[in-house]
């Protein structure tokens, strides 16, 4: 099971850029409160939040995932803890970093993003 956790974490970041792969990978309720603070409650509210936002200059935006725990506290539920590097258009180098927490549960053997919380990692 951690294997297809993993996996969808990798799926998460290979589609970050199209927005109907990425609700796919999350729940009809799922919660995002992303770098910036701005919460969406629900899969529709992340969509147009996303579609938004490949129509600007955040569509070059790239971001990298490194899952770093992945705790599980019941069989169809998942806790997992990754650090998240942000690139700019053209940057081989992360402009930022931050915590990225995924909430992830097992709906009919399919494993999908219930919710996702990041957070910019404080200096020092």
């Amino acid at each position: 099971m951690t294997d297809q956790i993993e996996q969808l974490v990798a799926d998460a970041v290979e589609v970050q850029a199209d927005v109907d792969a990425l609700m796919a990978l999350h729940t009809a309720d799922t919660v995002i409160v992303n770098v910036a603070g701005r919460r969406l409650l629900g899969r529709e509210s992340f969509r147009e939040a996303m579609a938004a936002a490949m129509a600007t200059p955040l569509a070059d935006v790239r971001t990298d995932v490194e899952i770093d725990d992945v705790t599980r506290p019941g069989p169809d539920v998942a806790i997992v803890s990754c650090t998240k590097r942000i690139y700019a258009s053209g940057s081989d180098s992360p402009e930022s970093e931050a915590f990225l927490t995924y909430v992830v549960v097992d709906e009919g053997g399919q494993w999908r993003i219930a919710l996702a919380q990041t957070t910019p990692q404080a200096n020092g």
